[in-house]
């Protein structure tokens, strides 16, 4: 029985996590900077931020001791996704990605199923089709169009990401909070090699580093609240993300969504919703 007062700390800790994680697109599309430097100041100042919280808290040495296989693989699939994930705004829309992004529980059910034996319920696999219908309407939309590119790095950051949640589901111990601020640093060198982030402008730059600083933010909450909920209930509130991030795109950057990414995006989240729901219950 989960304590009333984690309960609640949790529900309010994933809730600003998904909140701040909306804000991704926002941050990525405010600003002329190019993907890489976006990646290289962002990863720069997370990582940062990131080590600095676990130093603070006395727990870096506990991540580095804990680091293991699978921490090294959860590093190298974030450090994938993170790098598809900036360029995949740039090329599409916030909406697209967010909307694409929303299908992850579904792809790491099927990734569960392949890599881990651990068979979906029917419910999950009728809501898992849905979300695939809804992806195709969103992608359908894109065909011919310059931002099918960027739709197809959505759906890359997704199955990375989705590959991070199955790696936690079969080794739950595995840390958290070290491999964050290591996906930051591996990308550095890269940016360095085929970006020039000396070449920012200067009134972008903190724009950046509060990008990395939301981003640190939103792992280390999410992580937390994780750990005080029910994992059905921690998916089903980091749903917010999803129509939060269109609204944010709409009201910041003038961004309307296209009639596809609406209906595509209703089909997941109602899917999402219908798929969870009797499970946050228990």
């Amino acid at each position: 029985m989960i304590d009333t007062n984690q309960r609640k700390a949790g529900i309010v800790l994933v809730a600003v996590s998904a909140i701040v994680f909306s804000s991704a697109g926002v941050f990525t599309n405010g600003v002329s900077t190019d993907p890489w430097e976006i990646i290289f100041w962002r990863g720069a100042a997370a990582a940062t931020f990131t080590l600095i919280y676990l130093v603070l808290r006395g727990a870096l040495l506990a991540e580095i001791r804990a680091f293991n296989k699978p921490a090294f693989f959860v590093t190298l699939m974030m450090a994938a996704g993170t790098a598809a994930f900036i360029p995949a705004f740039k090329l599409s829309s916030v909406a697209n990605v967010a909307l694409i992004y929303a299908a992850a529980p579904f792809i790491a059910a099927g990734l569960s199923w392949v890599f881990i034996k651990e068979l979906p319920t029917t419910r999950v696999i009728l809501a898992s089709l849905a979300a695939l219908l809804g992806v195709f309407i969103i992608v359908s939309a894109s065909f011919g169009d310059s931002q099918l590119k960027g739709d197809f790095l959505a759906l890359f950051m997704t199955l990375m990401m989705s590959g991070t949640m199955v790696v936690y589901r079969k080794f739950p111990s595995t840390t958290a909070a070290l491999p964050a601020a290591l996906s930051s640093i591996v990308l550095l060198p890269f940016a360095l090699a085929f970006g020039d982030p000396l070449v920012v402008q200067n009134h972008e730059l903190p724009i950046l580093i509060a990008f990395g600083l939301v981003f640190a933010v939103a792992s280390v909450t999410l992580s937390e609240g994780a750990r005080r909920l029910p994992s059905a209930e921690t998916a089903l509130l980091s749903t917010l993300e999803m129509p939060l991030a269109p609204v944010l795109a709409f009201l910041i950057l003038s961004e309307v969504p296209t009639s596809s990414a609406i209906l595509g995006g209703a089909i997941i989240f109602l899917a999402v919703v219908w798929s969870q729901r009797l499970n946050a219950k228990h």
